[in-house]
């Protein structure tokens, strides 16, 4: 792995991941933050199985995370929102991936995954998250 977990013998929990979210949030410029809003972070070991039959995804390897709710260019004010926009960060893919890699740290892969999600609650797409991040 290319970072070391120091004084760990166990992979990191799900807590461990959650403080990297935070941490990532945190140092996201002031803009980008007070933009995101009031969104809900929430780290599970995998995604649960409704979600991967609705994006028709078989392996619950293949999906670091997850925006959950209506993105901001389609939101009204007219609109009741029962639930808070949600960003999942799913703990084991995240660590596969992470060893599988080996070419960035966790906390760089966790605010990648992090900032894309939060890009889709924004209301930008992944062809537009892909170019932002490129440039």
């Amino acid at each position: 792995m290319s970072e070391p977990w120091p004084g760990r013998a166990a992979a990191p929990s799900l807590d461990d991941i959650a403080r990297l979210a935070e941490e990532a949030f945190a140092a996201l410029p002031d803009l980008f933050r007070r933009m995101a809003g009031d969104i809900v972070f929430r780290v599970d070991d995998f995604p649960d199985e409704e979600v991967l039959a609705a994006l028709e995804i078989e392996d619950p390897f293949g999906l670091t995370g997850l925006y959950q709710g209506v993105d901001l260019g389609r939101r009204s004010v007219m609109d009741l929102t029962a639930e808070p926009a949600r960003v999942f960060l799913y703990r084991r893919p995240l660590l596969d991936e992470w060893a599988e890699r080996g070419d960035v740290t966790l906390a760089e892969l966790v605010t990648h995954v992090l900032v894309h999600e939060i890009g889709h609650h924004l209301g930008l797409t992944d062809e537009q998250i892909d170019r932002i991040e490129a440039g």
